[in-house]
């Protein structure tokens, strides 16, 4: 009966991550990773390994409804996963000597640190989309970062064009790193790279950015699982429910103004940051 309760709560746990995730582009990491350790109990590696298998459902329930009504672009995605790839390979290596010394505290911190200081740029990006003041340079044709999507929001078709390619590129390995280290697939940085650093729509980032973390969380999970911290019993609830809620998610984005993601977005990056943070030094 115990076992049973437990799973439940793992499992709505999981929902509300998975909506969140959908929505705001990070994945449902930055969301399960703090419920499995300050709700739960669960150890910080096996939360990071049971956030890095779910972060692919999320990626997988959310991306293809977003590839399917052209938010997600999928050119854009692929040629930052490069530097992604090579970032979650890194910081997995890191994370685990880190657990082998018993110093996940100091995790903790980071994680903290990393959502408040990305409130910043997520404040910066609150008007709506199409009031963007698109830029180009060499980058914006060479490797086709333009593109154009209908908003179900705002009724009208948005057409927008990237920049800065190299900015998001390196914002981009720096989100693979987090995921390797952490366990939250790398949206944060990710949807902030695109965002303030190639000045992409917003609903263009978080989609994009649901699409790029199943590839990232891939190449950590699979570290992760040799390492023994991906534990079946604590994964198998939490995928369940971020893959309903993940679908969810997608739904609610079609419909909701780009401001109020951000908004979202930002309450959630404060909130987690500070418990992390608590955590981290003991105060929690």
């Amino acid at each position: 009966m115990i076992a049973i309760i437990y799973f439940i709560e793992l499992l709505i746990a999981g929902i509300f991550a998975g909506v969140v995730g959908a929505m705001s582009g990070l994945g449902g990491g930055v969301v399960i990773v703090p419920a499995l350790t300050l709700l739960f109990g669960i150890p910080l590696e096996y939360a990071a390994g049971a956030s890095l298998v779910s972060t692919i459902a999320t990626s997988s329930g959310a991306a293809s409804a977003y590839v399917r009504d052209k938010l997600a672009n999928i050119r854009i995605g692929m040629s930052l996963e490069i530097a992604t790839t090579l970032g979650a390979i890194i910081g997995s290596l890191i994370a685990a000597y880190i657990y082998a010394h018993d110093i996940s505290q100091y995790l903790f911190v980071i994680f903290g640190i990393v959502l408040i200081l990305s409130i910043y740029g997520a404040f910066k990006t609150r008007k709506k989309d199409y009031l963007k003041k698109v830029h180009k340079d060499w980058s914006t044709d060479f490797f086709q970062l333009s593109g154009s999507y209908y908003d179900k929001a705002e009724k009208k078709v948005i057409k927008y064009s990237g920049y800065r390619w190299w900015l998001g590129e390196l914002v981009s390995g720096c989100g693979g790193l987090m995921s390797g280290l952490l366990g939250i697939g790398g949206g944060v940085l990710k949807v902030m790279g695109m965002d303030v650093g190639m000045k992409l729509p917003i609903k263009v980032t978080t989609s994009t950015s649901n699409f790029m973390i199943g590839v990232t969380a891939a190449v950590s999970s699979a570290i992760y699982w040799s390492l023994g911290y991906v534990q079946p019993f604590i994964v198998a609830p939490v995928v369940i429910g971020i893959l309903i809620g993940a679908y969810s998610g997608s739904k609610l984005l079609e419909k909701t103004e780009g401001s109020k993601v951000l908004y979202i977005f930002m309450i959630l990056l404060g909130f987690v940051g500070i418990e992390m943070i608590l955590r981290g030094l003991g105060v929690v």
